[in-house]
């Protein structure tokens, strides 16, 4: 007796069709796995043992079974392939008949027969879907998470009986309802802006920062502000798009880290790692490599504090993609590329004490000790950094000042006007903001008046700009003139944005 059943095989975030077959035949019973299979799939034979029987079915113990997971070249994980092999023996054994040959079977089985939730259920339903599969079963629990997928017919199914009852026609299931997608509503409870006493340059910086895409560099003494302005920085974001929502959402269906509550990831991440974490924490890993921190970031914000406590290696990890945008890990096994274009926000104190520079305190450190402590920050990282800005310790008047800032929804709102002309500009280029422009892209759309132009060019000569610092006060100058509704750069809007790459002269050369 054979069987072929239909499943999907996930490698990072790419999805590839499995064939699962399986073939019944005499001798000494026998269940059998081949195909690459991991340790939870070989595991897999006691679980459909246990389900098909304790579902009510047949399951013939005198028999030999083999089941091979095709292309058995491929390395299968997991325990997705549960259903697909309980679907083959049923099939094989002629228990089930019906339309299913065509259908892509997802899920693994209980003891019992109900079937449980696996991780990277979207990536799979859309490779099922661009392979073009009319119907795909998964579990119940995944429902959610695959309503947004138009195209095909999503089963969102609860145990083994129900989706043999519904092949054979016993009681049909309804495929599940697709659900239009909504942006998520930032709730009262997070911390405003408008709380914010003092700090203008600084809330400045970050809606420019926020509005573009930019990185951020805040650097100033303990007490300032540096984190408190971090934690506010996800209710100034700018609406995430349907398809940035999409390929967040299959990183975290890839990483677990969907819930009930938050299937689909309808805003923009904001992660927040702590300086202990490990190169391999960041960047991802694992035999099978799974997604770190920058990569759950993705379209989001990644806000490392007290940056220079951060590991060298750690700190350095982050060049390479944030310059390409992924990620590639590789391993023995398989080399997989995770997308990580995000906003880095990073924050420091200039020395040991964190006193260094300070206007009315002095720094209790030793001879070279700031400069020792700064330079755990490397020059090519800093100059990644597109946005360099000084917090300043906010002065008594300030702080008893009853009246509230400008709240974020105001802040919000200028950043999603600007935000929307970018996506209007970038159309069809795969580039979602000025952050991410190409050197092609940034010729033809920072365009200088005259005056800005020859501001731009002293600047560099007096400053010493490195070509990246150049490129990264375009982008910059862009998206202030953006916020402006301006159609050229101007001369404020350059002059804003040079101010932004001036801290390093500061503390970097002291």
């Amino acid at each position: 007796m054979f069987a072929k059943i239909k499943s999907i095989g996930l490698m990072g975030l790419e999805s590839y069709m499995v064939d699962v077959e399986l073939n019944i035949s005499g001798g000494k019973h026998a269940l059998e796995v081949v195909g690459l299979p991991d340790t939870a799939v070989s595991e897999a034979r006691d679980r459909v043992i246990a389900a098909i029987q304790n579902s009510g079915f047949e399951m013939h113990l005198t028999s030999h079974y083999i089941f091979n997971l095709a292309p058995a070249d491929r390395k299968k994980e997991g325990s997705l392939y549960d259903l697909p092999m309980a679907v083959a023996v049923l099939s094989a054994t002629r228990q089930i008949n019906g339309d299913y040959k065509e259908a892509v079977f997802i899920g693994e089985l209980s003891l019992s027969g109900d079937i449980k939730p696996v991780k990277g259920v979207l990536p799979m339903v859309m490779a099922a879907k661009d392979a073009g599969i009319k119907d795909i079963y998964i579990p119940l629990e995944n429902g959610d998470e695959a309503s947004v997928i138009d195209g095909i017919n999503i089963y969102a199914v609860k145990n083994l009986k129900a989706l043999v009852d519904h092949i054979n026609d016993f009681e049909k299931l309804k495929p599940i309802e697709l659900k239009p997608f909504k942006h998520y509503e930032i709730p009262d409870y997070l911390p405003d802006f408008k709380d914010v006493k003092g700090q203008f340059e600084v809330k400045r910086a970050l809606e420019v920062a926020a509005a573009g895409g930019h990185n951020v560099m805040m650097i100033g003494p303990p007490g300032s502000g540096k984190s408190m302005l971090a934690k506010r920085i996800p209710t100034i974001l700018p609406d995430i798009t349907v398809d940035e929502a999409l390929e967040t959402t299959k990183i975290y269906s890839l990483a677990g880290g969907l819930t009930k509550d938050k299937p689909i990831i309808n805003y923009r991440p904001f992660r927040s790692p702590h300086h202990t974490v490990s190169p391999v924490g960041l960047s991802g890993g694992g035999t099978i490599p799974k997604p770190g921190e920058i990569s759950l970031a993705h379209n989001g914000v990644l806000f490392l504090d007290e940056l220079p406590e951060f590991s060298r290696n750690t700190m350095e990890v982050l060049r390479q993609p944030m310059e390409n945008g992924t990620i590639t890990i590789s391993r023995a096994s398989c080399a997989l590329t995770y997308p990580c274009s995000v906003m880095l926000i990073c924050a420091m104190n200039p020395c040991p004490c964190g006193y260094f520079g300070h206007p009315t305190r002095t720094c209790s450190c030793p001879n070279g000790a700031p400069a020792r402590y700064l330079s755990k920050v490397s020059g090519p990282l800093l100059d990644r950094l597109d946005i360099h800005i000084e917090v300043p310790p906010v002065d008594y008047n300030q702080l008893s000042d009853n009246e509230s800032g400008e709240p974020s929804a105001a802040i919000r709102e200028r950043v999603n006007a600007a935000r929307k002309i970018q996506l209007e500009r970038f159309k069809g280029t795969g580039v979602s903001c000025n952050a991410k422009m190409t050197s092609a892209l940034t010729r033809k759309y920072c365009v200088l008046t005259e005056d800005a132009a020859k501001i731009l060019e002293t600047s560099f000569e007096k400053l010493g700009l490195s070509a990246r610092a150049y490129d990264k006060i375009l982008k910059i100058a862009r998206t202030i003139a953006d916020l402006d509704n301006s159609t050229d750069i101007q001369t404020k809007h350059i002059l804003e944005a040079i101010q932004y790459r001036a801290l390093d002269r500061k503390f970097w050369k002291a």
